[in-house]
């Protein structure tokens, strides 16, 4: 089993969805991937407790948002970190220790710095540089 800290990504929008995984995986993460809220749910189920922390959009189609996608990670895991992201000018204000929020639309590589960032911060397995088309 791979050692490289676990992230999973809740995003409806496929493209980014599909361009975050690569991107966090070509840095050296593992990640699992939720297109609902309602797939992320079913997800931490099985996987939650091996998750070292969590990217998620915060308005996803259905009934369940990223809100409430977060609260049941973080009764998993309250000690890792969340990555919240919207492309709203003002988040909703829901303090919560160890969280950032990112503004859509933001550049792939900021999401993996940050991961980087917690990664270490947590004593994780470091992660790999990244290795991007050139843009």
């Amino acid at each position: 089993m791979s050692d490289a800290p676990k992230v999973l990504i809740v995003e409806d929008n496929y493209l980014l969805l599909d361009m975050l995984t690569t991107q966090c995986e070509r840095a050296g993460l593992a990640v699992v991937a939720a297109s609902s809220g309602e797939a992320a749910l079913t997800l931490l189920r099985t996987h939650g407790r091996d998750l070292d922390w969590l990217l998620t959009d915060i308005h996803l189609p259905g009934m369940i948002d990223g809100w409430m996608v977060a609260d049941v990670f973080r009764e998993l895991r309250p000690d890792r970190p969340v990555i919240y992201a919207s492309t709203n000018a003002h988040f909703e204000r829901r303090p919560l220790r160890g969280s950032l929020a990112v503004r859509k639309p933001f550049q792939v590589r900021e999401i993996v710095a940050l991961a980087r960032m917690m990664a270490t911060e947590r004593g994780l397995a470091p992660l790999s540089s990244p290795h991007y088309a050139s843009a």
